[in-house]
């Protein structure tokens, strides 16, 4: 892999969030970067206000772009130009492209766990797909299988009561397929686990450093559901050693992680990814 010299060219991208300690964005794009030759590198940036980290981030002439994880996918939709058709459908934001000064916000969290669940021989179509928690890439997600995947139920079931029925009423007005929504409770879930095929968890709880936490009670689980987490860092969250347990068929988190990266470094750099070094990084960290 060859080396880069910072020097007055050198681009940056980085990754907005709060938390970003346990992110390894810089680790697999910093390799990518290395990898393909590309003068650029890569930061993470524990971010509060959203405003004035995109503010201080265009004086930067260098800027190139960003990744943006939770709590500001949707939030930092209104402090950029434009936004990709995909993405504004969705209505959430994971990839900032920087062209010029323009800042145009994309999504690439859904191609990413289409094509993580489609590697893991998930059939999708006429399934029952239960989606856990109502954020940025609740919604990503939810798009995506209600565009794609010909469901023939998709419930979501999330704690912000206003975000989850917002985001109903949006899948309503897009799709013709059923869907529900109801709170994130051992009453709900009790109810939808056992009659579902496939469970989507979106939300930070398992996340590192809190890795003892789930939504889901073991009990709940059952050897016909196909489990997703798309917390990656640990690899096996505490939902996917309960899955396994059970019997089900698990998706880790990397697999949405490696191709939702993916998709974002071809954006920025406008090269085909070196996607073998990318997975070479990611899954050296689970070692």
């Amino acid at each position: 892999m060859m080396t880069m010299d910072i020097n007055a060219q050198t681009q940056f991208c980085g990754v907005i969030g709060n938390p970003v300690e346990h992110s390894l964005s810089p680790a697999i794009h910093n390799a990518a970067f290395r990898s393909a030759g590309v003068n650029c590198v890569y930061l993470a940036w524990k971010v509060e206000a959203i405003a004035d980290a995109i503010r201080g981030l265009r004086a930067l002439g260098n800027f190139r772009g960003a990744s943006v994880t939770i709590p500001h996918k949707v939030a930092v939709i209104p402090f950029l130009d434009q936004i990709e058709p995909t993405a504004q459908k969705i209505g959430a934001v994971n990839t900032i492209v920087a062209d010029k000064g323009v800042l145009t916000g994309s999504n690439t969290d859904a191609t990413g766990a289409l094509r993580a669940l489609k590697d893991a021989a998930v059939d999708l179509r006429g399934r029952h797909v239960v989606i856990v928690g109502s954020g940025g890439a609740a919604r990503a997600i939810a798009f995506a299988l209600a565009a794609d995947a010909q469901l023939e139920r998709l419930t979501l079931l999330g704690i912000d009561d206003g975000e989850r029925i917002a985001l109903a009423k949006d899948l309503h007005a897009f799709c013709a397929q059923p869907v529900d929504e109801g709170p994130l409770d051992e009453t709900a879930l009790g109810k939808t686990l056992p009659r579902a095929h496939v469970l989507i968890h979106c939300t930070p709880i398992g996340m590192s450093p809190k890795v003892d936490g789930s939504c889901v009670p073991p009990p709940l689980l059952h050897a016909g559901l196909a489990v997703m987490d798309i917390v990656y860092n640990p690899r096996d969250t505490r939902l996917l050693k309960d899955a396994a347990r059970a019997g089900c068929k698990t998706i880790p988190g990397l697999e949405m992680f490696l191709h939702q990266a993916v998709a974002q470094f071809e954006l920025w750099t406008g090269r085909h990814a070196p996607i073998d070094v990318m997975r070479r990084v990611l899954e050296s960290r689970f070692q």
